[in-house]
Parts: structure tokens; sequence; C-alpha cells
């Protein structure tokens, strides 16, 4: 049984919905969302200017014990400094950068012997401070004590940077918990509950539902070696019985025709894994807002993946919930 995927007659119109949904979103609450993780941002580098004595004292010892302040250095030079040209201007290894800047676990590597460790993180302070922008740092080259509203401008002013370089995952963000609210709602209408956290995908009962997570997949057909694929959204329907496969949903929105296109690939990746692990008969379904357009259902739609349309959630019933 096919949802939207056989229906290219309704594509035009879905799209044009599906825009106008995500516009209206953005507009009113995406500018919340990037100002209050500006707010947060804005927080967290006021207390890098602290630790780092106004920037004029980054160690090594601060560094190895804070290497998540090293994303905050990097947009307090002139011009700000991206990850790679760090790697390639101090001379480290990119290896220690990456490590220093995941999101998840900000650390240094445990591999170095320490001496060759405070030799990469010293390159590192020396580039920094030699390229600290004066224009908003003015009290290092006057060398005396920032004033409270020199620190919060020039906190202001690194955050904005931080958020711009990472505005597209703030809107992604709070596009994706808005989209899982959403379902939330729709289940919760219909008598499901939320699994206890860390149920497994094979362990759940009838009537419920989860947030990402992970499925085992085979990484290529006739392959013994598999990984885990991240779900956005699991669902055991009432009909089914326990221990049964339940259904698949990926939540995927979009600001601009361009992405999506070029990330559509992942969606055929896991299809075609889902289908070598479990069977053709899997449920794999997308649950979409915003800029899809008729080269990106076409291709999902070749590949075997329907999806749902969030300005018409009733949809979903059709997959049995």
């Amino acid at each position: 049984m096919s949802i939207n995927r056989d229906k290219p007659d309704l594509w035009k119109n879905d799209i044009l919905k599906s825009v106008d949904l995500y516009n209206s979103w953005f507009m009113e609450f995406a500018p919340k969302a990037f100002r209050e993780t500006r707010v947060t941002t804005a927080s967290s580098v006021e207390r890098a200017l602290t630790d780092t004595n106004y920037l004029r004292d980054i160690t090594v010892e601060l560094l190895k014990n804070h290497p998540e302040v090293l994303p905050i250095l990097r947009m307090c030079t002139c011009p700000p400094i991206a990850r790679d040209r760090l790697v390639g201007l101090a001379g480290v290894t990119k290896s220690l950068v990456e490590n220093m800047e995941n999101s998840e676990n900000p650390h240094v590597s445990s591999r170095m012997s320490s001496e060759r460790m405070s030799i990469e993180l010293s390159k590192i302070a020396r580039t920094i401070n030699r390229m600290a922008d004066p224009d908003i740092f003015v009290w290092l080259s006057k060398k005396r004590e920032p004033t409270e509203q020199e620190v919060q401008r020039s906190a202001t002013v690194v955050a904005d940077r931080l958020c711009g370089a990472v505005s597209d995952p703030i809107i992604r963000n709070a596009q994706e918990k808005r989209q899982l609210a959403a379902i939330t709602h729709f289940l919760h209408d219909r008598g499901y509950t939320e699994a206890h956290p860390g149920t497994k995908y094979n362990d759940m009962t009838s009537g419920t539902f989860s947030f990402h997570t992970n499925v085992p997949v085979l990484v290529a057909e006739g392959s013994e070696d598999k990984i885990n694929i991240p779900v956005d959204v699991v669902i055991l329907p009432k009909s089914a019985h326990d221990g049964d496969f339940p259904l698949l949903i990926e939540a995927k929105s979009a600001g601009d025709y361009t992405n999506v296109n070029k990330r559509r690939k992942e969606e055929a990746v896991k299809m075609q894994q889902l289908k070598n692990t479990y069977g053709k008969t899997v449920s794999y379904s997308l649950f979409l807002c915003g800029y899809f357009d008729t080269g990106y259902l076409g291709y999902e739609a070749a590949e075997g993946i329907d999806w749902i349309w969030e300005h018409r959630m009733d949809d979903l019933e059709q997959l049995g919930i």
C-alpha cells in the first residue's frame, strides 16, 4: 500500500502547502529559538573570557581542562578562524582540534604524550593570542582591565558569530522538537503511550512509541557486519503483536530546496540496509515539512520510500496507527 509516493499529481500542491507550513513556523518561532540560543551562548562566552583572564591568559592547562572553550576562542580572532584553518595556522593535528570541538564530549586526545600535548596546545594558544580581534577586545591593546560594558559587548559579538556559524543546526533542532511534539500529540490522541526509556525496538509492546531509537542493520547485503542506525520515531501499532517489527519514521524538515537534494541519498541507504536486514516489507516512511521538491520526492519514490506530509497528518493512519 502506498500513501503519497504513487500520487505525483498531488505533489506540487502538497509542496506548496508544506513550504507555507514551514515558513509560518519559521517566521514565528525560529527567531525566538535563535535568540534563546544567543543568550545562552553569550553567557558561555562571558565565562570563557573570565577563565582566560579576558583573553590575556590562554594557557595550556586551560585548554587541557576546558577544551570546550576552543570554538569560542576561534570566534574571538580577526578574522574568525574556521576549524580547519586553525589546524593549518597553528600547525597542529586535525584530530586534536576535532576532539576538543566534539559537541557531546569535548576532550583532548589521550593517545598523545603529555609533552606532545603541551606543545600542540601551546601552538593553539599562541595562534589565538596573535589573532585576537583588537576592535572587539579593546582592552588588550590598551593593556588595562576591561569594563563590564566592554565584556558584555564583546561577548554578544562573539555569540553572534557562533550562532551565525551554527544557525542551521539551531533551526533544525527547534524544528525537530516541534515535529516530534506534533507526532506525540497525534499518537496520544489515539491512545498510544511512550515506551520506557531504553526500550529496544524489538522489545516494544503494542500501542507504544519511542524516539531516537537505534535499529541494527547489515552494512551490506550478504555481509555479517552490523551497525546501528538511529530512527526518529518507532511505533508498534495497537493491532500488532508484542515483538513484531515496528513502523519506522524519519522526521525531515528543510528551509530550502538545495540541501534536501544533497541529503536524499541518506534515506535511500537506510532503506536498502533495512530491507537487506528485515525483508522487503519493512515500513520506513518520512515525515516531511518544508522545501521538498519533485526531484527529491521522485528520487525517494523510486527507492520505495513513502512519506507523510505534516500538513496532512491523518495520513499516518494509513500506516495502521
